[in-house]
């Protein structure tokens, strides 16, 4: 069956701006115009592509063909770009590409700048801040091409590489450690002592305090920080100790800015990298990129052993 461009470019537009009108806008077209691709299309394959919601939603069926609309993109604008000129002709210039990427905050914050730090200057990047669940939504849904998560379960039609494992340690400030914990590290004292949380579902601080006191039925007192920048700089404050990354938490040591809750006792959360199960020359390159930036800033991954669980992706 053969696919019409500018119906999936439709369906895409809907989909990605949530509204008819909104893909009418970025498409340069009349919100009509944007309603008989789509009809036209959903009557070729015969089923709904597109929840008429606000905002408008993809079915099951739509999310393929979202998926192939922006991997037909993908694979023309590399075509472009590998095009050899006609005789005493010069080559056109690369049409740009834009690379939609799924990353989790503290990654974001830490080692993938160094990933895409120098692109190419026809790639243009659409970082998208997300956990772990919605990465894969977005993966699915052909919203992303890519993602950086902590699950290792490809999502269909997508390829899984093992980038390494985010090492965090238990810190707070060295006063507030001081008196939080004068008296050890039992369940009471941590039941006592103020923490940080990413979000709801960031389990970290909950897994450390497990394997120090060896069961997970202590409620502390949470503060909840959805911002990695903003989250070390309120442990440093003194608001509450917190897990934060070795990478973002070795100068502050150092300095005497901040001391490990436990010597020695760390979490580590393995990281990988999704992408659509597609060879081209953008996201080849992308993922070289990422491969190794993962591979200079974090920890090789466990290979025995019970998997790490997720604790924080936001």
């Amino acid at each position: 069956m053969a696919f019409d461009a500018d119906q999936l470019s439709a369906l895409a537009a809907v989909v990605h701006e949530g509204s008819f009108d909104a893909a009418a806008r970025r498409l340069h077209v009349t919100p009509s115009a944007v309603s008989q691709r789509i009809k036209a299309l959903e009557q070729q394959v015969g089923r709904v592509l597109v929840l008429r919601t606000r905002p408008c939603r993809p079915t099951e069926d739509g999310e393929v063909l979202v998926r192939l609309a922006g991997q037909v993109e993908l694979l023309g604008r590399d075509a472009m770009g590998l095009l050899v000129p006609a005789p005493g002709g010069s080559r056109a210039r690369p049409a740009t590409r834009r690379l939609p990427v799924a990353v989790n905050d503290d990654s974001m914050s830490t080692w993938f700048p160094a990933a895409v730090a120098d692109l190419p200057p026809d790639v243009l990047l659409d970082l998208r801040r997300e956990d772990q669940d919605l990465s894969a939504d977005l993966l699915r849904d052909g919203t992303v091409m890519a993602a950086v998560t902590a699950d290792p379960r490809a999502v269909q039609g997508c390829r899984v590489r093992r980038l390494g494992a985010m090492r965090y340690l238990a810190v707070a400030a060295p006063e507030r450690a001081e008196r939080w914990f004068a008296d050890g590290l039992g369940a009471e004292v941590f039941a006592a002592a103020p923490l940080l949380a990413f979000n709801r579902e960031d389990g970290l601080q909950e897994r450390f305090v497990a394997s120090v006191v060896g069961r997970r039925t202590v409620t502390p007192r949470v503060h909840y920080v959805p911002s990695q920048s903003a989250f070390v700089g309120l442990v440093e404050a003194g608001l509450g100790w917190g897990m934060v990354p070795e990478v973002a938490a070795a100068e502050r040591i150092a300095a005497g800015a901040l001391v490990e809750i436990r010597a020695g006792r760390h979490l580590d959360v393995p990281l990988y990298w999704q992408h659509w199960a597609l060879r081209t020359p953008t996201l080849d390159d992308l993922t070289e990129r990422v491969v190794q930036a993962a591979s200079a800033a974090l920890r090789p991954v466990r290979r025995h052993g019970p998997p790490a669980t997720a604790g924080r992706e936001g």
